[in-house]
């Protein structure tokens, strides 16, 4: 069964020809038809770009030139611009718009030759922790469809998860990836922030946004960060500095690992059942050779009300560009420019994004910017020096990914602040800007849980390594929603 193929497997199989790149897409493509109106997971299927990405990929291989990637399909979040594609960013506002070029990550992953389905369902703008913002319609989890997959980058963890393709693009802005991929038994990493190239990933927040793999296994995660991660110049925030070799950090054993577990972690607010499953992953990995400790983040309680006031005042900056004149949605009949402003803006965007923008204009104006946005940064800064300090006692930090698992559809809609509080473990390592990565640990009355490790800035290798020596002795990540 081709579907139930990891990207490492999918390689694998190519490089034997057991199958072909056609076939490949062709299965998987028919696999989306059959399934995906159960789940909402693709905003856009590309199945004629696919088909003959697949058929050059072919091509290439019979050639004799080989690569991981060469004939791997994947799929990319909604807000990575692809030449020739739809790219809506889950809004109405660019419902209608066709990007011209192609974004730096999905440039990368075609020269490797990776064949592209389709374009992935998000929360809108990426505004959202349960992929129910976005203008297409809510995500459904496949572990159970009266339940949210996680957000922004829900379409992507779905479509995974349910063995639709085996490996997908996603965006952590505050927990993007890493939430999703909790909350749908994956692994999905957040890199460094600068480490993965933001041009033509269209903006939420500047400061925070990063784009990572959302896959099955960390080998497949590291397969797809290789190709996506490394300078460029077109991102003036692009760090220029060596890739390293992640396939090869995977093998490396874990005797010595120091790990710390924060006290701030297992308090009031976490489900006593991932407490319990996050502790098994600890005792799992001491058998590896790990040493544990109890570390503080002491300021990591300022975390949510820092981010969201930081995050919206990005985002009004960073969405005034949507404004009715040049492109995206234009309200029809403008009675003059305001007219064209206001109306396009209002029928464009939805009731969530107008919230943030609302936030942020608010935290940027004149006589509230050093109080709330000003104040903000500080607590950022504070985060940070938390991290510095553990990271001089310890390798990695482990924890809890969310506090409970998947909820109901509509289920926290009335009650932002819940919704946000999703959150409260994957924000800090966007405002510190370290990568974080999500792994399966097991599962709570049926449905997936996972476990967080953060690591300092450029140590991708060391959370894959640690993942992917937990994987070789558990199966939590091989189980399979029933269905699909």
């Amino acid at each position: 069964m081709l579907h139930q193929l990891t990207l490492a497997e999918v390689a694998r199989g190519l490089a034997d020809k057991q199958f072909s790149a056609q076939e490949l897409a062709t299965a998987l493509l028919a696999r989306i038809q059959q399934l995906d109106p159960q789940l909402n997971s693709f905003i856009t299927v590309t199945e004629d770009i696919a088909l003959a990405q697949a058929k050059a990929a072919d091509e290439r291989r019979a050639k004799g030139e080989t690569g991981a990637l060469l004939g791997a399909p994947i799929a990319h979040k909604d807000l990575f611009c692809t030449q020739g594609v739809r790219t809506s960013c889950g809004s109405k506002i660019l419902d209608a718009f066709v990007s011209p070029y192609d974004a730096t990550v999905v440039e990368r992953l075609a020269d490797a030759g990776t064949v592209s389905l389709g374009k992935l369902n998000m929360d809108e703008f990426a505004m959202g922790s349960a992929n129910e913002s976005s203008h297409y319609g809510p995500v459904k989890n496949p572990w159970d469809t009266s339940r949210v997959p996680g957000g922004s980058s829900g379409g992507s963890a779905a479509a995974v998860a349910a063995r639709l393709i085996p490996a997908a693009t996603g965006t952590d802005t505050g927990g993007s990836i890493r939430q999703p991929a909790a909350l749908t038994n994956l692994t999905g990493i957040k890199p460094t922030y600068g480490r993965v190239s933001r041009w033509g990933m269209i903006a939420y927040a500047s400061s925070l946004d990063q784009g990572g793999p959302l896959a099955r296994t960390a080998e497949d995660c590291a397969l797809m960060l290789g190709a996506m991660a490394g300078f460029d110049p077109k991102d003036s925030t692009c760090v220029d500095q060596p890739v390293d070799d992640y396939l090869a950090a995977l093998t490396k054993p874990l005797t010595g690992l120091r790990i710390g577990l924060p006290k701030e972690y297992f308090g009031a607010g976490l489900d006593s059942r991932i407490a319990d499953a996050v502790m098994k992953v600890v005792e799992q990995l001491k058998q590896l050779g790990a040493v544990v400790k109890e570390i503080s983040l002491p300021n990591m309680q300022h975390a949510i009300p820092a981010y969201y006031v930081i995050a919206p005042a990005e985002a009004s900056s960073n969405l005034s560009r949507f404004d009715g004149v040049r492109y995206g949605y234009r309200c029809e009949d403008p009675k003059d420019l305001q007219d064209l402003y206001k109306r396009s803006r209002a029928e464009g965007f939805g009731a969530e994004v107008k919230n943030r923008i609302m936030v942020g204009t608010y935290a940027l104006s004149a006589g509230y910017y050093d109080a709330y946005y000003l104040k903000a940064q500080k607590i950022r800064r504070l985060i940070k020096n938390d991290f510095t300090s553990a990271f001089a006692e310890v390798d990695v930090i482990l924890g809890p990914t969310t506090p409970n698992p998947a909820w109901k559809l509509g289920e926290k809609n009335n009650d932002p602040v819940a919704q946000y509080l999703e959150d409260i473990y994957t924000i800090t390592a966007n405002l510190a800007g370290i990568p974080g990565l999500s792994m399966p640990a097991g599962f709570v009355d049926g449905l997936p849980v996972g476990v967080q490790l953060l690591a300092p800035y450029f140590q991708e290798g060391r959370l894959l390594n640690v993942a992917h020596q937990y994987q070789l002795v558990t199966d939590w990540h091989k189980q399979a929603p029933a269905g699909f």
